[in-house]
């Protein structure tokens, strides 16, 4: 590891593991201050562990320098992650290309693989980093996971210096699986193609890691690590969705809320802060700043000054005037939306055109080229799709023929009718900060 001079270094209350953990303790790791057990009521009994391995994907394409502060943020947004949910654990530590959750509750892996940055997880057994003592791990393990007539494979990787290869290890892994399974009375078969069964083996430098169970992670990047964004959160099913995959890319989100009552029913507005609560859910350890603007009166003015057909457009450019106000506020860097090109009226490619032109203000679509299929899917993962379900009514501003193919000149010439700064700075003076 290189430049560690900033990092957390904690010394453990007490030694939970084998008495080689205590004379080998490396360097970087988190340690929870509780360091309480774990109920072992609620234990996955059938597989044993007392570690969690959490693997990350792109962050390992950094420089040395980057790559360890991706690491810091990572683990402690896992320790987040797991203190939300009540997990516990004696330490977080990492080593070159892993992370190490030391906990025996076989919740830690699922908890772990939510977190933005992590591409799986696996629980997993440490022993001594020996063919000896791997052989015994996976011997005693394989007794009651490979039933009669299953075939069963030894994947075997390493790392750090060894006198033996991976395919030693594979090879006297499966040999004690092999003599361990006829001692039983059982009839084994090796199938390295398809098997029935797998038992997979981490060699590393001071701990042999053996587990049977993988878990898919979110991928992406460590929240945080790539500044902050407003999102325009409408409570649909878009925006959560925009909002979330920007998260994955690492970018902490500023809810705005853009309240169109009497344009809307009130219905909208709790279905958009029940989403935005969902959404922080992925987020533990960053608090949400939630702005609520009024719109309603810009909107009015709007529907009575201009032509009735670019209502929408005129109230989108308006949307981004005063998000572009909260990015400022904030120090963000961007605005997000959940624009998917010609979903709906509003989202023709000459209308997106519209609705910036002459906007100097950075602006992206997570959902360009996404279809409602794909949304909807992504929604379900995060746990929005229900949400954004619910019957909220819809937008009475709306007009009958909407404008579908803008013409970006004569937009520009309809908001010279009214006093937009002054507009701008109104919604603004009467927006609400609020902690959902």
């Amino acid at each position: 590891m290189t430049d560690n001079s900033n990092e957390i270094e904690v010394k453990p209350k007490a030694d939970t593991h084998s008495s080689r953990e205590s004379k080998n303790k490396p360097e970087d790791y988190i340690e929870n201050p509780d360091n309480s057990d774990s109920d072992p009521s609620s234990l996955r009994s059938e597989v044993p562990s007392n570690v969690v391995i959490v693997r990350y994907g792109e962050l390992a394409l950094k420089s040395r320098g980057v790559r360890n502060w991706y690491e810091k943020i990572l683990m402690k947004n896992i320790a987040a992650m797991l203190d939300s949910r009540d997990i516990p654990y004696s330490q977080i530590r990492r080593e070159w290309g892993r992370i190490f959750i030391d906990t025996t509750d076989f919740r830690a892996a699922e908890a772990a693989a939510d977190v933005f940055g992590i591409v799986s997880t696996s629980p997993a057994l440490t022993t001594e980093p020996t063919l000896e003592s791997a052989a015994i791990v996976c011997a005693t393990l394989a007794k009651d996971l490979v039933l009669e007539g299953e075939s069963f494979a030894v994947r075997a990787r390493r790392s750090g210096n060894h006198p033996f290869s991976s395919v030693d290890i594979g090879r006297t892994c499966g040999d004690a699986v092999w003599s361990a399974l006829e001692n039983k009375g059982k009839h084994p078969r090796v199938d390295l193609s398809s098997p029935d069964k797998e038992i997979f083996v981490e060699m590393r430098q001071n701990f042999a890691y053996i587990y049977l169970e993988t878990f898919n992670g979110v991928g992406g990047l460590p929240l945080g690590t790539q500044g902050s964004m407003v999102i325009l959160m409408s409570g649909g099913l878009d925006s959560p969705v925009a909002a979330w995959l920007m998260m994955k890319r690492g970018v902490m989100i500023i809810p705005v809320y853009c309240n169109t009552s009497p344009y809307a029913e009130n219905a909208a507005r709790e279905r958009a802060f029940e989403c935005i609560r969902q959404l922080q859910k992925w987020a533990p350890g960053y608090q949400f700043t939630t702005y609520e603007i009024p719109h309603g009166p810009n909107l009015e003015a709007f529907i009575d000054i201009c032509n009735r057909k670019n209502t929408c457009l005129l109230c989108k450019r308006m949307m981004y005037r005063e998000a572009y106000e909260v990015m400022k506020k904030e120090g963000a860097s961007g605005i997000i939306t959940g624009s998917s090109l010609g979903q709906v009226a509003s989202q023709t490619a000459a209308n997106m055109y519209a609705e910036i032109y002459q906007l100097a203000i950075p602006i992206y679509h997570p959902l360009i080229a996404f279809d409602k299929t794909e949304i909807m899917d992504i929604a379900r993962k995060v746990g929005t799709y229900d949400i954004s379900s619910q019957p909220a009514g819809s937008c009475t501003a709306v007009p009958e023929r909407p404008e579908i193919g803008a013409n970006y000149d004569l937009i520009v010439l309809e908001e010279r009718k009214m006093d937009i700064e002054t507009m701008v700075s109104n919604a603004m003076k009467a927006s609400k900060v609020l902690k959902l």
